[in-house]
């Protein structure tokens, strides 16, 4: 069986290109942990919105999806779920306001990975929400003639229930002994946790759940504020290509993870600079409302719809928020697109 060691960190995992992103990583947990003290009130402004973001687009990845007003509604707790997705989408609500809340008190064991996956799919009429897959599976990518190609073959059910037990042993070990960053071991957790793919169905939203506890224990709170989960879904083929380089020859144990550590990485940094941008933002008792509507706007690509500016500034009214796209409009800042629910606005060129 594929053997995990968490206490050793390899060559390639000490190459500049990881150590420069942790020690960025670093600095920005230090701002947060500034903020957390002297701008509370404007880093909460933030954590409705990123949870909104999250649930949905952890489940989109999986295709999972609802409109944006049934899809707030559901994780404000204003509407019951009414359809299959919406029950998926009620249970990620659930496992990941559960860490957000209570992540210092988490600990990292079979038994708690297998109760986040009872919560994942309360909500559903699966059977087997808590329990290891009962059957091989594999990871299989889709090709646009349909077609389909077997990736990667994780570990057989069989296997499972030791295979978690020896990763969460195994991390435990390093973490106590402070053998790395926390950061790297939590990308480097995540990576083993998919390749055993231990569960019938929610891996991947149980891999972006363990992301996200992981690094809330080891006092990277930036998850709460921005979302993880819609930095993947942005970035999603760059996820399943650094996923593809780092599985060859997992089982072997000869297998390189570098480039899925980097990845994750990467979007643990752009979460971080992503909240300093916002939190720059964040003086509306100085900025003009249009202005920080116009901020959104330095900070994605693309079409952006009102939902996505209501998600970024929650403490903006539907109103408000109207009314400032009106005005850059007016001004000649942003042109809009499409039209009816499609309806967005791009930066004028």
């Amino acid at each position: 069986m594929r053997t995990f060691d968490y206490l050793t960190v390899p060559p390639s995992l000490q190459a500049p290109a990881v150590t420069n992103l942790l020690l960025e990583i670093r600095e920005h947990r230090g701002r947060q942990a500034l903020w957390t003290v002297t701008r509370g009130d404007e880093l909460e402004a933030l954590r409705e919105g990123a949870r909104v973001q999250s649930t949905g687009a952890s489940n989109r990845i999986e295709g999972i999806a609802t409109t944006e007003r049934r899809l707030g509604d559901i994780v404000v707790r204003r509407s019951a779920p009414r359809n299959r997705a919406e029950e998926e989408i009620a249970g990620y609500r659930d496992a990941l306001s559960l860490i957000h809340e209570q992540h210092a008190h988490i600990p990292v064991t079979p038994g708690v990975i297998l109760q986040l996956h009872r919560d994942l799919l309360a909500h559903t009429p699966l059977s087997y929400g808590g329990s290891w897959k009962d059957a091989d599976n594999q990871i299989v990518t889709r090709e646009p003639d349909g077609s389909s190609t077997v990736r990667f073959q994780p570990l057989p059910a069989l296997l499972t229930p030791d295979a978690v037990a020896a990763l969460c042993e195994t991390y435990n070990e390093a973490y106590r002994a402070q053998a790395c960053d926390p950061a790297l071991l939590a990308a480097r957790f995540t990576f083993d946790f998919v390749s055993i793919h231990p569960f019938n169905d929610g891996n991947g939203r149980m891999s972006r759940l363990l992301t996200v506890l992981l690094l809330e224990r080891a006092g990277y709170l930036v998850p709460r504020y921005v979302s993880i989960e819609r930095l993947i879904e942005e970035s999603r083929e760059q996820y399943y290509d650094a996923l593809a380089q780092s599985s060859a020859d997992w089982e072997a144990g000869t297998n390189d993870e570098a480039p899925f550590v980097r990845y994750l990485l990467g979007v643990i940094l752009a979460a971080y600079r992503e909240l300093d941008a916002r939190m720059g933002d964040a003086t509306p008792g100085r900025q003009r409302a249009a202005e920080r509507v116009r901020a959104v706007f330095d900070r994605r690509v693309g079409k952006v719809t009102k939902a996505m500016v209501l998600a970024e500034c929650p403490d903006l009214s539907e109103v408000t928020v109207k009314r400032a796209l009106a005005t850059l409009l007016e001004k000649g800042n942003i042109r809009k697109v499409d039209s009816g629910p499609r309806t967005g606005y791009v930066l004028a060129e």
